[in-house]
This record gives structure tokens, C-alpha cells and sequence, in this order.
């Protein structure tokens, strides 16, 4: 394969799946797990699939990544909480041509009302990736997974965690870190993640969603966990 934080915490899978169709999952996340949101926790988390049918969709999608990088002059890497709008923009328009599709779920912090969820990290972090993943339209079937090693730890541990129990089933083949400011598609994931996290503040005028309208119809389902 030739592939190797929009808020508080970033982590980054790939998932190169062997089929005929070398179809190409990649998930991110932002957001995290705290509930001190008068004090600086995220009022929403978000873990998005973006899905590729095609590698070689996918290997152009990286090529326009990387045309856009140098004409837009970032170092070294997309990263949606660091980008300013003008560069958001270009970015998305950049892959606008680009043939994948978008799984996320989107959790509304302030409605849940769970301690076990509220007060342990590790679970909250289980359980929505778990909700995600379980719901992911058998995406992950025969994976090969590489991970981000960079972001939070607890996210990353849980993450890997289920992949792992995933393929000891036999539903995953392998689960293996990589270096995300090495990969254009990671870049699209956190991006995406992104887009959609910021969709929910909709104290930014008209900017909110701005983004997210963007993506279009390459968004299939997300889902608003209330």
C-alpha cells in the first residue's frame, strides 16, 4: 500500500480492506470526552468513516491533497482547527470532484445523562466508537487497519482495543500505527471530522455548517446520539 487537532484530541485509522474493489476506510474523531463544558470541554463529539469504494479514487484524491497543499501554501499538513476559513474552503473544494463517502456519529454532550459515561473516559470513548463501528454497514469487513500514533491515548487504546477484538474474530485483519502528517487521507479524515464537529456551534453565524454543506451528498448518514 503506498498510504501510510480540529479540537483537543486526534486519532487517525486507516483501513485498506482486500477486495477486488481495494476498498479504502479511513476514521477520525474530534472532540473529547470531558463534561466540564462551561470549562473548556467540547460541547459535542464526533468519530467519522470516511469511505473510499475505489484505491485508485482514493490515490487521486491524495495527488489533490497534495496540489492543494502547495497551492494554498500549508506546512505541513491540513489540520481543521488550524486552518483558516479561506484555506477550509479551498481544501473542500479541492476534493470536491473526489468520489468517497462520509459514516459519523455525533454525540451531543449536554444529553447525556449516564455517570458511567459522564465519569469514565475509557467508557465513554468504548462505547460511541463502539456505536459507530458496530453501525458501519459492514465497511470493516476483511480490514487492514493502520492507526495515527499521535492524540489521545485513552481514544487510541479503546480504538485499538475493539479493532483488535474485531480481528481476533476474524472480521480485521491486522491493526498497525502510522504517521499522520505523512498521509494526505489522513488529512481528509480530520478535515472531514472536523467540518462536521463544527457544524453543531451554530453560534458561528453562518459559518457553521459552511463546510459540512460542502461535503454534499458525500455525506451518508450521520448520526445525532441524544
Amino acid at each position: 500500500m503506498t498510504f501510510h487537532q480540529t479540537l483537543a484530541c486526534h486519532v487517525t485509522c486507516i483501513i485498506s480492506i482486500c477486495r477486488d474493489s481495494q476498498l479504502l476506510v479511513l476514521i477520525d474523531e474530534s472532540g473529547d470526552a470531558g463534561f466540564k463544558l462551561a470549562r473548556g470541554s467540547t460541547p459535542h463529539f464526533v468519530v467519522a468513516m470516511v469511505i473510499f469504494d475505489d484505491f485508485k479514487e482514493a490515490e487521486r484524491t491524495s495527488r489533490l491533497i497534495e496540489e492543494a497543499r502547495i497551492s494554498l501554501r500549508i506546512k505541513p499538513e491540513f489540520k481543521f482547527n488550524k486552518c483558516a476559513s479561506q484555506v477550509k474552503d479551498g481544501f473542500f473544494e479541492a476534493v470536491a470532484s473526489c468520489k468517497f463517502s462520509v459514516r459519523a456519529i455525533a454525540v451531543d454532550k449536554s444529553r447525556i445523562y449516564s455517570d458511567n459515561l459522564r465519569e469514565n473516559k475509557e467508557l465513554f470513548y468504548n462505547f460511541f466508537v463502539k456505536s459507530l463501528l458496530q453501525h458501519d454497514n459492514n465497511a470493516l469487513a476483511g480490514a487492514r487497519v493502520k492507526i495515527d500514533g499521535s492524540g489521545d491515548r485513552e481514544f487510541k487504546r479503546e480504538l485499538v482495543a475493539y479493532l483488535k477484538r474485531e480481528s481476533a474474530a476474524g472480521k480485521i485483519v491486522d491493526v498497525k500505527f502510522a504517521e499522520s502528517h505523512r498521509n494526505n487521507l489522513i488529512q481528509l479524515a480530520d478535515m472531514v471530522a472536523g467540518a462536521i464537529a463544527r457544524s453543531y456551534r451554530e453560534g458561528d453565524r453562518n459559518e457553521h455548517d459552511r463546510w459540512r454543506k460542502m461535503l454534499g451528498s458525500k455525506i451518508q448518514n450521520v448520526w445525532d446520539f441524544r
